[in-house]
């Protein structure tokens, strides 16, 4: 009933769309792009006001607007963006005919907060947003980074509903899913490891991000194969008019970057452009030198490279080309070596008409991720995936709304080899190929914003379709306040081969899901071999002042089927994969402040993340129920050319399973016939029987930061910057050993100092 529900309501928009273009004969369209002056780059999230019409549209991604169906006449178009000018057009609309712009705003020199006010509000009215937070690199830059320099991996860890699990092979866990249930993306290429070892650090270069869409759940119906979260990064296409870059070192790793036009950059042709990065990381060397407590030194190093080509048209239609290698590695103790290897390269093209009310988006890429672990005890962990990824997105514009749809193929290949404790093997070669079908309308009708969507997901080694309905909506009770709320279905194809019971573990390999038979719970064959969740979210947004915004959001998210690795493998008949259930459920709160000197950010969440693996019901190892997120960063001087900037993390203190006993776990090394009276056994260890019932002690870390920049002419600004993070030393768990009671903690207190030229 759910599902034609969904498809009824498609239907009817679909219908209305076309009553609507067949109503109005006397209406033309105006649509184009919006770029900033300076560097020729598209300006997301932009806004564009018709004088004169109720018509308001905001730019996407790529800096482009649309406004159909406009009454035929002469109009002025004032174009509004955080940070810049307000500017405006004179426009004339002719009867079934399209007007194309290309507008470029200059950066502002002083505080407009008029205009941010305006443009946050009117984005706000006309987006649903729900579990949304968008920022682009100078947000990121607003908080104080271990280095100094801005890191996404840093900036994730503050935002709401999600847990962070510590610097040392840490991984990020969105509201009660693993780290496998979220969705990273890359220019539209799908990211299999986005963190290094080390988790301070991720695989985006965060200099060049355009924008980054954090959506912690009830996702529309355009992400696919993931059933918590997805994480959407865009880069930017380079500076169009001229050679600029950067150069950076501080006590963790250095950088380069270098961005530029192919040729000379005019606005009445197409232009191309350049962005190379790479960055290199010596921390396992420079902390052993400047860290004389750390007597290991900080056994993590990594590299990064990657490039972009862009090529725009006249129209503003593009087509851009990208590839990448990262690399990281972990050494612990000299008997336990961790290393992957990720590289991939895509294309994107868009295509925008000159006459019509649609817009077109192709991606094709095609990436490859694998993993070794080295043991002392010479068994095999081994883990790849590789495949491709092709995509065509179109958005139809309507008169204050728009459809998207879109078809999606993904092929991919997955590799594993792993024997557990028992010398028990369990391997995994297999190919698989996905495709789905989606829709999503999104149409404002008066101060209700309503968004309707469909997925269609077919997976093709397991030969199943999985129909996925998805609802979004806000209702604008005032200009400061607005109720919202979100649901759907997801389905995933992934598999982690870490458990969800494993504390630390580097290895985080992929499976594809299995095509053997399934067992539930309750012992009876699970009807699908997929894993399964619901969302369903309710919240509100409330500007009480300007510059000031709350949002709240109690949710809820049942995983009626998740499936893991069966690490307990006692023999080969024994099953390879354990399907449990699961639920997480909570609040998060949100507080931000900003104006062009000060910025605010409060966040707070409370959760609870359940499993149910039939026997007994338990909380995960990642169920923080408090964490408290503060940060906040203060420009001063004549110029602002001074910042200094904190931030505070209090997180409750995770759960694990308690050791009951130690016994002598002998080998039998002759079988039957070993004499056990003169077998040496090592010490096994036996757990309690109801799983993560203690507590770890609590987290908490505070980080300062402070900045100086210098302008050398026009070109070149040198910025130095200092950050001392952990400054009251805490010494946080990062685990205990079971047998000699040794504490390892995470890091302690570490001072570093950077410097960078911006040319």
């Amino acid at each position: 009933m759910k599902l034609k529900f969904y498809s009824i309501s498609i239907l009817i928009c679909i219908l209305s769309i076309s009553l609507q273009s067949y109503a109005q004969k006397s209406v033309g369209t105006i649509k184009g792009f919006v770029y900033d002056s300076k560097s020729a780059e598209p300006l997301p999230y932009a806004n564009v006001q018709l004088v004169g019409s109720s018509q308001v549209a905001v730019t996407d991604i790529n800096g482009f607007f649309n406004l159909p169906n406009v009454n035929v006449g002469s109009y002025k178009l004032l174009i509004k963006f955080i940070g810049y000018n307000m500017d405006s057009s004179i426009v004339s609309v002719e009867e079934n005919k399209t007007s194309n712009l290309k507008l470029f705003l200059k950066e502002s020199e002083t505080t407009l907060n008029e205009i941010k006010i305006d443009v946050k509000k009117q984005e706000r009215k006309t987006q649903t947003q729900v579990s949304t937070i968008s920022f682009n690199a100078k947000t990121i830059n607003k908080i104080p980074t271990i280095g100094g320099e801005p890191e996404l991996a840093q900036f994730l860890q503050i935002i709401p509903g999600v847990v962070f699990t510590g610097d040392q092979g840490g991984q990020i866990y969105i509201r009660g899913g693993g780290a496998i249930n979220t969705l990273f993306l890359l220019d539209g290429m799908p990211v299999y490891n986005p963190f290094h070892s080390i988790g301070l650090y991720s695989v985006y270069e965060s200099e060049i991000i355009k924008n980054v869409d954090v959506l912690t759940g009830g996702f529309p119906a355009e992400y696919g194969n993931r059933t918590t979260a997805v994480i959407d990064v865009t880069t930017r296409d380079g500076n169009k008019k001229k050679i600029s870059g950067k150069l950076s070192a501080n006590t963790f790793m250095s950088k380069a970057i270098l961005e530029g036009p192919l040729w000379k950059f005019k606005e009445d042709r197409g232009n191309g452009t350049f962005i190379l990065t790479g960055k290199y990381s010596y921390i396992d060397k420079s902390s052993k030198a400047i860290y004389p407590w750390v007597k290991e030194g900080i056994p993590y190093k990594f590299r990064d490279v990657y490039g972009k080509l862009n090529f725009n048209t006249k129209s503003g239609s593009k087509f851009n080309l990208f590839g990448f290698n990262f690399r990281d590695k972990a050494t612990f103790n000299k008997v336990s070596e961790t290393g992957w290897n990720a590289w991939g390269m895509g294309a994107n093209f868009i295509l925008v008409p000159i006459k019509g009310k649609f817009f077109l988006n192709m991606l094709f890429n095609y990436s490859n991720y694998s993993l070794n672990q080295i043991e002392a005890d010479g068994r095999p962990r081994n883990s790849s995936i590789g495949g491709f990824n092709l995509g065509m997105n179109f958005t139809y514009y309507v008169k204050n709304g728009d459809l998207k749809y879109g078809i999606q193929v993904t092929g991919f290949k997955t590799i594993f080899e792993f024997s557990n404790q028992l010398g028990i093997k369990i391997d995994q070669n297999q190919n698989t190929t996905e495709m789905a079908a989606y829709a999503t309308f999104r149409k404002t009708f008066g101060k209700l914003v309503l968004e309707p969507g469909i997925r269609i997901q077919y997976y093709g080694s397991l030969g199943e379709i999985s129909p996925e309905p998805r609802l979004r909506m806000k209702f604008n009770f005032h200009d400061r306040f607005r109720m919202k709320i979100a649901t759907g279905l997801y389905s995933q194809n992934l598999i982690s081969t870490k458990s969800d019971r494993d504390i630390v573990n580097l290895f985080s390999g992929f499976l594809s899901g299995p095509e053997e038979e399934l067992l539930k719970i309750d012992g009876n064959a699970a009807k699908s071999k997929l894993q399964h969740a619901v969302h369903a979210i309710l919240g509100f947004e409330y500007e009480p002042v300007n510059n000031l915004t709350i949002n709240v959001e109690p949710y809820y998210i049942y995983n009626w089927q998740l499936i893991n690795i069966n690490r307990n493998k006692l023999f080969q008949s024994d099953p390879n994969y354990m399907i449990e259930k699961g639920s997480s459920y909570g609040i998060d709160f949100l507080l931000k402040f900003e104006t062009k000197r000060l910025f605010l950010w409060g966040g707070y969440s409370l959760a609870w993340v359940k499993r149910n693996d039939g026997t007994q019901v338990y909380p995960t190892n990642f169920d923080r129920r408090n964490n408290i997120n503060l940060a906040g960063s203060y420009s001063f001087g004549k110029k602002l050319n001074w910042e200094v900037s904190l931030r505070f993390n209090f997180g409750s203190g995770f759960p694990f399973t308690r050791t009951a006993g130690f016994y002598e776990d002998l080998q039998l090394s002759n079988n039957v016939n070993t004499n056990i009276n003169g077998e040496n056994g090592q010490l096994g260890i036996l757990y309690e029987n109801k799983l993560n019932q203690g507590r770890l002690p609590l987290y908490h870390r505070l980080d300062l930061g402070l900045k100086k920049k210098w302008k050398i002419g026009k070109n070149l600004e040198i910025e130095s910057n200092i950050s001392l993070s952990n400054v009251y030393d805490r010494k946080n768990i990062f685990y205990i050993n079971r047998v000699t009671q040794e504490k390892i903690y995470q890091l302690p207190i570490l001072p570093t100092i950077g410097i960078s030229f911006k040319f």
